[in-house]
């Protein structure tokens, strides 16, 4: 679009690029864009807490109708719920800190000049990172190794992510060679320079890794269906399976004895399923606004450089 010229009083002329039309055409997709994005969790929300009657009859489109919190009450009653959240808490944070150190660990080598073969190296990196051996390998390692039906199935052989080695390599390809050199003067060995110098100056990157860790095993429910038969080791996302796909789980039957009976009658399955979606979704969206301060700064450092 040819930018057009615009009176200023002080400046005499300035140039004012696009139209008032399209700014206001633009902002309209967008925020067409964003209800479209926001709305199913949105209605979610509403179903939960909407009278269950309302929810059977499928009417509740744009706002609750009723109020009720009784689905919230079971749920937080559940022994097996609150076991899987416990589970789910201990592979992220396993998983998470295990994934950060392997992409800090196998990125900051490939960054020593020094190295022979580093480019050889980044080179085999990519192999594995586009192809795969398959599920029926990764079962019989996972198996081999003793790991089926343990918790080590579900954090140990996602420990090393290849695209969050090159993520790291590339943003710690940014940071001046100077500042590496004076540590080295100062007679710091490779690991008092990655940890006391590289890693401290690498929060965005480190951030965004750190997010698009928790997210996947947040959500991750496959591995504990081919590595977990044991009920009491499923994550929180595989109890949810268990209720909206499998329906193995009555939800009718969850603890809290004494509003069982009351609540039997007025519940439905259909209105627990979203409940629990809710219940297991908060915790991820509240987990942004802690990376936020890093994560858009790191996305876009990290892949700036090659």
């Amino acid at each position: 679009m040819i930018p057009a010229l615009k009176r200023n009083r002080q400046t005499g002329y300035a140039i004012r690029q696009g139209s008032r039309a399209m700014d206001v055409i633009f902002y309209i997709l967008a925020l067409l864009v964003c209800l479209a994005t926001l709305y199913p969790f949105y209605f979610v929300v509403i179903m939960s807490i909407s009278s269950p009657s309302e929810v059977a009859a499928m009417n509740v489109f744009w706002y609750p109708k009723g109020f009720f919190l009784g689905s919230y009450e079971l749920i937080v009653g559940d022994a097996k719920m609150w076991r899987a959240y416990l589970n789910t808490l201990v592979y992220v944070t396993c998983g998470t800190a295990l994934n950060c150190l392997m992409a800090v660990l196998g990125a900051y080598p490939l960054t020593v000049r020094s190295l022979v073969g580093r480019k050889w190296l980044v080179r085999y990196l990519l192999i594995p990172m586009y192809f795969g051996g398959g599920l029926i390998p990764a079962y019989l390692l996972v198996n081999k190794l003793g790991l089926y039906n343990t918790m080590g199935a579900i954090i140990i052989p996602g420990a090393v992510g290849i695209w969050n080695i090159i993520l790291v390599r590339t943003y710690f390809q940014t940071i001046p060679d100077s500042l590496k050199e004076s540590a080295f003067v100062d007679g710091a060995s490779h690991l008092q320079l990655l940890f006391k110098i590289m890693i401290p100056v690498s929060k965005p990157i480190m951030a965004v890794i750190a997010i698009y860790t928790i997210v996947g095993i947040w959500n991750n429910w496959f591995d504990a269906l081919v590595y977990l038969p044991n009920e009491k080791l499923h994550p929180l996302q595989m109890y949810l399976y268990r209720v909206v796909v499998q329906q193995t789980v009555d939800l009718k039957m969850l603890s809290m004895e004494d509003a069982r009976s009351a609540a039997a009658n007025m519940l439905t399955n259909l209105q627990l399923k979203y409940s629990i979606i809710v219940f297991t979704t908060l915790p991820v969206l509240f987990t942004y606004p802690f990376f936020q301060k890093y994560f858009v700064k790191g996305a876009m450092l990290g892949s700036l450089k090659e």
